[in-house]
This record gives structure tokens, sequence and C-alpha cells, in this order.
């Protein structure tokens, strides 16, 4: 940190703020100019790994960034001060403002101050960060011999800023079997390294990469300038290490959230089932209306025979209240028992949209095998990868389900395109009513399973059915595996070309809605 800001100390004195912004929720780039040159600084300030980089220049999006800070545009840099025995450094800019970068591992912040008091956090959520003071963060430690003696050696008391390397090349010269004076000689000698290395250097300690001042490991790297190194070693740590763990942390978000979808469709379905074909409050009520003379006086639980399932069934009454009254109030709860059972096939439908979205980001996800595929990746896939559950936005086409296969149906041109181009896999079937306009039909391909005909008829019909062709007595629909389905380059959206096809002759109707 003293190597880095004194570098940029050298790079930034004089140059003038002219442009400060964000493009995702975790970066803030900010960029430097005088009448030469320019220098951007890009604080990457993640919960799993924090860094600076220093691109020679920065082609900004034109969607999806906000400008940021901006009371410091047009502000000129004056210094750059390191704190001691800190992880944090500022800008110290004209009309009395204060840029604070403090890089503290995963709560890691950009605190804008003027007349010491803080404008801007770029990280709100660390909101008692506004409580600190760039100018009073210095932690004075005596590190003296007097002071290492009274420590007995400690490490962490003396220098809390050394962390594991100095730590473990000091391990390395047998420092813990040492004698006082021994370690105090070893500190000596690795501090001298520190403020003077001979490089600074990418290595690879413990199968990780680590920036470093001293030789530990294996070197991988070496550079002579802290900004060139801190470049290299964030794109390097990004590429690698960072690229599997974004990897696994999107791929358990999105089995969470598969997880969790599913059981709230087993446990919609299960609850329809029971509303549809178990015993509903109309039947309970037919049943007691049709046995008043076999139900004793006051009696609070009855045996009777269930003519819908030709069993015995037990009921319960509640006292003091004629079989005829409960009958009566089983029946008011029947007429609104149709809205439930329309909510709850509105939760399973939405929720069977989720699991197909969700299926196929995670499909979308093995596929991935760089760290550049991934940032495009996380970007497409933004929506589904948040922390907190959001609102599902309207879901892009129709889903049916029967026999254990799901049926997905474009809802419009452009709903089509992105069913088919981006839900819709090789092997999966794909269908539409023949020579004229409708819907892409989708039926979701099983692993070493083949699909049978009557799901393949009922997928038809539902071509048939979302088609021009809708009123017709029978409709010609082809299909053939989603392998044969192109987008000619230019085509208008909906438009594809399809090879090897075969024609299924169906009547256009939605069998979905009769078994409702």
């Amino acid at each position: 940190m003293q190597h880095l800001s004194a570098s940029l100390r050298q790079e930034l004195v004089g140059k003038e703020v002219i442009t400060c912004f964000s493009q995702n929720k975790d970066e803030l780039v900010i960029g430097f100019a005088d009448e030469n040159t320019e220098f951007y600084i890009r604080a990457g300030l993640t919960a799993h790994f924090s860094a600076l980089s220093f691109p020679d220049d920065f082609k900004r999006a034109r969607a999806n960034s906000v400008n940021l800070f901006k009371q410091m545009i047009g502000q000129t840099v004056v210094d750059v001060v390191q704190h001691h025995n800190e992880r944090s450094f500022y800008l110290q800019l004209t009309d009395d403002m204060l840029l604070l970068f403090k890089l503290f591992g995963n709560r890691s912040n950009i605190v804008l101050y003027q007349h010491n008091e803080p404008l801007h956090l770029f990280h709100k959520k660390f909101g008692t960060d506004a409580d600190l003071n760039p100018l009073e963060m210095d932690r004075q430690l005596p590190q003296n011999f007097a002071a290492f003696t009274a420590a007995q050696g400690n490490l962490r008391k003396l220098y809390p800023t050394f962390g594991e390397l100095p730590v473990a090349y000091l391990e390395q010269q047998n420092y813990n079997s040492a004698t006082l004076e021994e370690k105090w000689e070893l500190v000596q000698q690795v501090l001298e390294q520190l403020d003077n290395p001979n490089g600074y250097y990418i290595i690879r300690y413990k199968g990780k990469l680590r920036l470093s001042l001293l030789q530990l490991g294996e070197v991988v790297y070496t550079f002579t300038d802290p900004l060139e190194a801190l470049n290299n070693y964030t794109r390097l740590y990004l590429s690698e290490t960072g690229f599997e763990q974004q990897y696994e942390q999107a791929k358990q978000q999105l089995t969470k959230k598969l997880n969790g979808s599913k059981t709230v469709l087993e446990q919609a379905t299960q609850q329809l089932q029971e509303m549809r074909y178990n015993r509903s409050y109309s039947q309970t009520a037919d049943i007691l209306m049709a046995n008043l003379n076999n139900i004793p006086p006051q009696a609070e639980e009855v045996t009777l025979y269930d003519f819908y399932n030709d069993q015995q069934r037990t009921f319960k009454l509640k006292r003091g209240e004629k079989p005829q009254k409960q009958a009566e109030k089983l029946y008011r709860k029947a007429k609104n028992q149709h809205l439930e059972i329309q909510q709850l096939e509105e939760k399973a439908e939405r929720k069977m949209e989720e699991i197909i979205l969700l299926e196929d980001a995670l499909h979308a996800l093995a596929e991935i095998k760089n760290y550049k595929e991934l940032k495009l990746y996380l970007r497409e896939y933004a929506n589904l990868l948040t922390s907190k559950q959001q609102a599902q936005q309207q879901s892009p086409f129709r889903v049916f389900e029967t026999e254990g296969y799901k049926i997905l149906v474009g809802k419009s041109s452009q709903n089509n395109d992105e069913l088919t181009q981006r839900h819709a896999y090789k092997e999966d079937m794909w269908l539409h009513a023949k020579d004229v306009s409708g819907s892409h039909v989708v039926i979701k391909h099983q692993a070493g399973k083949t699909i049978p005909n009557t799901v393949l008829e009922k997928a038809a019909q539902l071509a048939a059915w979302y088609s021009k062709r809708k009123q017709d007595s029978l409709c010609p629909v082809l299909y053939t595996p989603k392998k044969w389905v192109r987008k000619p380059k230019g085509a208008p959206a909906g438009a594809v070309v399809v090879e090897r096809e075969r024609v299924l002759l169906v009547k256009p109707e939605n069998p979905f809605e009769k078994i409702k």
C-alpha cells in the first residue's frame, strides 16, 4: 500500500477529476487528466475480492452506467496520503475535499468528504463508514525493541498489516525457534525488504495467486512498478481464482432458487390435488344433506357413507349447530373454492416458469469456460442471481406440463425468438403450425427418454391453437429437434429456417383447458 500510494502520488498530483461512474454495484471508475495524459482507477469492491486496477483507457458502457460523486468533478488532486499501519489512503482534492480508499477486505469502501463531512459512500451498506475521519486514521504503534519484547515477539500486535505472507516468510527463516533478539533482527531484515523491495511479485502460494513484496512460494511474474504489478495481479486473479469463486457462487444461488421453486410447486400441486379430487367443501355438504336422517341430534362426530369415494367416513360437527346450517356454510365456501384453485394454478404456473428459467440458466452456466464468458453470463442472468427474492418478470412463454414433460409456448414474435434462441437446446423438440404465423412450441428433452406420442400430439395441438389456423378443423404442424432450426442473419423477429421436419395433423385446441 505504501508503494502503491507513492506511485499514485506521482501519477495524480496536478490532475483533474474528469469522470466518476459505476457500471455495476461493486465497481467504481474514476478518471483523471491533465493537458497531456489521462489516468483511470477502477475499484472493484466485491464481497469476495477487493482490488484496484489502472486501465490505460476505459470504454464506458452506454447503458447501465450512473454518474457518482459529482461534486468532485473538476477538482484537482493536491496529494495522496497513506495511513500509517492501516490498509487505506486518501486523495486530497481542491475545495477542501478528500476521497478515502478504505481497502478492508470484504468491507472495502470509497467515501467522499468535504470540509471534514462525509458527502457520499460508494457502498451505502457500510453506513458506519460515514463516522470515519481520514485525518485521524493513522495507527501510531510503538514498534521498537522494548515494545517487541513486551509483546514477546507477537507480530500481530506490533505489525497488524503484515498479513499472512511476511509471517510465513519469517517462519521459513526459523523465526519461531529463534531467540527474542534473533527474532527482532529477522523482523528488521523483512521490514528493510518491504520498504525497499527488489521487485513486486505475483506468486503462487498454497495453491493461490498472491501479490507479494517477498519471494515466497512459486514466483510467477516479477515487476518493477507497483501499478503494473497490481494491474496484472487483478487481471490474473479474476481470470483464475475469481472465476472459480464467482462460478460456484452463481451455481449455488441458482441451485438454491431452483430447489425452492420446486418445493413451492410441489406444495401448490398437492394443494390443487386435494382441492380438485379429494373431499371438497361441496362434497362434504352433499354427504351431510343426504344423511340428515342418520345424524343424531347434538352429535359432534358421526360416521356416514361417502358415496363419492365409496367408503365410510367420519365427520366432525359443530356443537349446537344443525347439520343443515353446517352444509349451508360449506356450500358458501365451495363458491370461493374455485378462486383458491385459480390462484393456486397461477402460482403453480409461475413456479413452472421459474423452474424452466433456472434450469436453462444452470445449463448455460455449465457451458462457461473462462472469466470473460462468465462476466457476460453474470450480466445476462443478473435478474436470476440477486441475493434477495425479486418479483419474477413476465415469462417470455406459456408453460404446460404433461407426463413429466414441460411444453413451452411463445407469446409473441419477440418472445418466440427468446424461447427458441435462449431457452431451447439442440435435443429439445421444436414445433410450429405449417405455413402460417404462430407461436414457437418447445418440448424440453429428457436424457435417455423418447418423447411419447401423446405428449407430441398435445404440443402439436398447442402449436395449432396458438396460430393463424386456430379456427381450422385440422392443422398440419411441423416438428423437428431444435438443432435443425436456425435463424438467418437479419431475419425479422420469430422468423426461422427449419430443416428435416416432419408433419403431424391435429385438431387445433388447448388440451390442458379440458383438464382444468
